[in-house]
């Protein structure tokens, strides 16, 4: 039976939620059969058999699992005869690091620079419902937390220089293939690409040959995916 992930859409077919990439390309370098549904914020329903109200989300057979981590850890155990998300115990330790650095320094810088962008590409429907939910959960409404300060800018070309020094030599944070770990920063960059013309990176940056090369993967399906190409 193919896989379904479930996961947020919005106008255009842009699929710009990071935890949402991170599940997808957990399943492509598993090999995995799926088949992707898509999922705007306001419906709720098409989730409520997972039993909470967030994407991804993933049906494999009779197993749901929820939450990109859960996922990323699921896929691992249901098909350890397929190419390794963590290249074991201590790589999943790692992996697991990046996780919550990302959440808490790469996202936070983020959203300072491209949150508000996300309002010109979510359906008519789902416009309240973001404004709303984000304000309540940042503080702020959208277009008051994109302020593009220099200090905002600062954050976001701190974060980057902390993944230029990861990065060393290498093709990949995880060395010269790709691992999970890459797969959840490219989420954040996947998910502003999606949303955003606002330039990240610049073109002589490291940073941007890893992203040119994460977009390259599995044929190329990051790069089709509907997006800006800054």
């Amino acid at each position: 039976m193919t896989i379904q992930l479930y996961e947020l859409a919005g106008k255009d077919d842009r699929r710009f939620s990071p935890y949402c990439w991170r599940a997808r390309m957990a399943l492509e370098h598993k090999g995995l059969d799926y088949e992707t549904v898509p999922v705007r914020f306001t419906d709720k329903d098409l989730i409520a058999f997972s039993g909470q109200e967030r994407v991804p989300v993933v049906r494999d057979g009779d197993n749901v699992v929820s939450d990109s981590w859960d996922i990323a850890e699921y896929l691992e155990r249901q098909y350890p005869d397929k190419a390794s998300l963590f290249g074991g115990g201590v790589g999943h330790g790692l992996a697991r690091f990046l996780n919550v650095w990302t959440d808490r320094v790469m996202h936070l810088a983020l959203i300072k620079l491209v949150i508000a962008d996300i309002l010109a590409h979510v359906d008519e429907a789902d416009r309240d419902y973001f404004i709303e939910s984000r304000t309540a959960r940042l503080g702020e409404p959208p277009e008051e937390i994109q302020t593009r300060s220099e200090d905002d800018v600062r954050a976001m070309v701190h974060a980057v220089s902390t993944v230029k020094a990861a990065l060393g030599s290498n093709n990949f944070l995880a060395g010269n293939a790709p691992a999970y770990g890459d797969y959840i920063l490219f989420g954040a960059f996947a998910w502003s690409r999606s949303i955003s013309d606002f330039q990240l990176l610049k073109t002589d940056d490291p940073v941007y040959a890893w992203r040119e090369r994460m977009l390259d993967l599995f044929n190329g399906m990051p790069r089709n995916a509907v997006g800006y190409d800054v």
